[in-house]
């Protein structure tokens, strides 16, 4: 047998089951090894997490594990899912945008008023270029005047909460074309159960940009950002153009939001949304990725999103107040952060 086929055969020492004993030998982890290297993974807390919500609204609720629930949880976190992801790759490179619902709303209010003329597609072309022109408005004053992400955004945030309310002369516009409306509707699944053309279109965006960040040198320069933006531009990463771009992207991922907002509820509110800054910023907190940037990924905060999503339903039908969710949400963003602190002091 060739030395090429013999490696072929030989157990991979130092895999998920597998250790290097003393005489070099393959040998089973222990318990605690395996456990520790669960944990290892930045998807693992999150996951515990959500299961642990799961398994305790289950037995305290008679209808959180239905069909019709499950559904309901899937399409309540659609919008605030999608807007974390764009915040989950501003985050990476050490940024935040505190207003990327306030972006996604005022798309949702161009989008109403355009469509009271009976033109959705121009309403929905207008509303996304206004999105993606707001985030690119953003990136510039952040990338080119070397601003605080956080300054920035949360000046945006103050202005464009201002201008859709004066733009609708805080009006709300009920939307009825079908070609806004249309990621509300969905494939039914046996029974009351429906997936929506808005999930659809979310789980698209996480493939997308799970493969972007994973795949591409794009990625790889958002991570080196995040980490060290001197040492990325010491390697020849153009840290200005990547910053830009990053933002110019949460846009078009707002404009995607919003569309996705008017399929959920048919109506152009300039009022909707007011928590969903800070649900996107826990989801993607809560989901493992540092706020310090250089770490984190997509799949944990798909799963974050949906703990802050099955947090409000499941407090709901246990019959407990809204504010004690408010509570628990607060209580996961600090237990979050904190986690984060301590492993980097680790690593340090």
């Amino acid at each position: 047998m060739s030395e090429a086929a013999t490696k072929e055969r030989e157990p991979r020492i130092g895999g998920p089951l597998v250790a290097a004993g003393v005489d070099g030998r393959p040998r089973p982890r222990r318990a605690g090894e395996l456990v520790r290297t669960f944990f290892s993974y930045q998807a693992a807390g999150p996951l515990v997490a959500l299961v642990l919500a799961i398994a305790v609204f289950s037995v305290t609720t008679d209808t959180f594990l239905n069909g019709q629930n499950l559904s309901l949880i899937l399409q309540q976190t659609v919008v605030v899912g999608t807007l974390a992801i764009g915040q989950t790759l501003i985050i990476l490179t050490s940024g935040i945008d505190l207003s990327i619902a306030a972006i996604m709303v005022i798309g949702t209010v161009v989008m109403g008023r355009i469509a009271l003329d009976g033109n959705w597609a121009l309403a929905l072309l207008v509303g996304g270029v206004v999105c993606v022109a707001l985030g690119a408005v953003n990136g510039l004053i952040i990338s080119r005047l070397n601003l605080p992400p956080f300054i920035v955004t949360l000046g945006a945030l103050t202005a464009l909460t201002a201008a859709a309310q004066l733009f609708t002369s805080s009006a709300s516009y009920p939307v009825s074309a079908k070609g806004l409306t249309i990621l509300g509707q969905g494939i039914p699944v046996g029974g009351t159960t429906v997936l929506s053309w808005g999930v659809l279109v979310w789980i698209v965006v996480i493939a997308v940009t799970s493969y972007a960040l994973s795949r591409t040198a794009w990625g790889a320069h958002l991570y080196a950002i995040g980490n060290s933006e001197t040492a990325a531009k010491l390697n020849g990463v153009k840290v200005s153009r990547v910053l830009f771009g990053v933002y110019v992207l949460g846009g078009v991922i707002c404009a995607i939001g919003a569309w996705q907002a008017l399929g959920r509820t048919p109506v152009a509110d300039p009022s909707a949304y007011a928590t969903a800054n800070l649900d996107s910023i826990t989801a993607v907190v809560v989901g493992g990725t540092s706020l310090f940037g250089g770490r984190g990924g997509v799949l944990g905060t798909i799963l974050g999103s949906l703990i802050v999503t099955v947090l409000a339903n499941g407090l709901v039908l246990a019959g407990i107040s809204s504010l004690y969710q408010q509570v628990a949400t607060g209580i996961l963003v600090v237990a979050a952060v904190l986690v984060d602190q301590v492993m980097r002091k680790r690593r340090a």
